[in-house]
């Protein structure tokens, strides 16, 4: 197994649209986060009119004996709030941002990847566990070049947990189905209608990766003829599995939020990650090398994330950048597809 090129491939769809360029919080286009596969709190207004989901479902098939045994690995972003705040009196009034010896520190948000590991061999029939990740506060005091406090940045995560259930049928001799549930069970605050205070409380980009032990997947986009019709009738809602890893490999599924095929890979000339996965590495790579140093100082205060990618973009070598402007594939030969359609 690949599994160092599926991990790949994962963390693009997990960081989709995490942060967009110019990667300062301060951007409209960054004000508000946006991710697909967004689980939220099931007392969320959007979930209860029918609008938004607290849940997803997934439906597969694996090949193995009574001895297969399945890893499912839930993943999802995590957002916290980050609170700037100027020191004045006590209390410590809030801002917006913080000007302190040219250097710029903005409130928003920040996501922290999350992990959860279960194991299930289909022969159990049915399993249920339950998974959380805790809330809590933490605070650094800001100084001037005096050694004056002057201010202070706070991360508050609020609590999320939720469940994951799974359930397999046999439909036929050494040919499962399985079903996994998994649910935000977070309990909201006081204001069902607040996207923001709900976001906190989500699973952001919500994913699934399937690894099979003694057994295999059976591919839903290119199924063998005699598993068509039990293909057909899974059921996937809110994300869709596919195979990753090398072609041909059939250990491990992801279930992705996003439409994908199957083997989808990342291009390997890109030298990071940008966040949108649009093979616009040539472009975002000269976009992020022009701006200012004080909004490169922005970005490198907007999280861990966006420093690393700053400090990658900085450090691209010219050989590097080359190979993002342009590669051929394959040649085709258009004169014999043309005579091919021609009466």
């Amino acid at each position: 197994m690949n599994c160092g090129l599926a991990r790949k491939v994962a963390n693009s769809v997990l960081y989709e649209g995490y942060m967009l360029y110019p990667y300062r919080p301060s951007a409209i286009k960054n004000r508000q986060r946006w991710s697909f596969g967004i689980l939220y709190p099931p007392t969320y207004a959007e979930v209860l009119s029918g609008t938004e989901r607290s849940c997803m479902h997934t439906e597969c098939l694996v090949q193995g004996d009574a001895e297969a045994a399945i890893q499912i690995e839930l993943r999802f972003l995590h957002f916290f709030a980050r609170q700037v705040f100027q020191r004045t009196h006590d209390p410590d009034e809030a801002v917006p941002a913080l000007t302190i010896d040219s250097r710029l520190f903005e409130s928003g948000d920040e996501g922290n990847e999350r992990s959860a590991v279960f194991h299930f061999q289909p022969r159990e029939g049915n399993r249920n566990f339950a998974f959380s990740f805790p809330g809590g506060s933490q605070g650094e005091e800001l100084q001037d070049s005096a050694g004056e406090m002057v201010g202070k940045v706070s991360h508050s995560p609020q609590e999320v947990r939720g469940t994951v259930a799974f359930k397999a049928e046999e439909v036929r001799q050494d040919i499962w189905k399985l079903s996994i549930d998994v649910d935000n069970q977070t309990l909201l605050g006081t204001n069902p209608q607040d996207r923001s205070a709900a976001l906190l409380s989500s699973l952001l980009s919500a994913q699934l990766i399937l690894t099979a032990n003694a057994a295999q997947f059976i591919s839903l986009l290119d199924p063998p003829e005699d598993l068509k019709q039990a293909v057909a009738a899974c059921r996937n809602i809110g994300n869709f599995p596919v195979l990753l890893g090398c072609e041909g490999e059939h250990e491990i599924m992801l279930c992705s939020p996003i439409l994908l095929y199957d083997y989808p890979q990342v291009a390997p000339e890109s030298i990071g990650d940008f966040y949108d996965s649009t093979e616009m590495d040539e472009m975002l790579t000269l976009r992020v090398m022009t701006l200012t140093d004080a909004e490169k100082s922005q970005m490198r205060l907007a999280g861990d994330r966006a420093r690393k990618l700053l400090e990658l973009t900085e450090a691209t070598t010219r050989e590097q950048l080359m190979r993002t402007h342009g590669t051929i594939r394959e040649l085709r030969q258009i004169g014999e597809e043309v005579s091919e359609k021609q009466p």
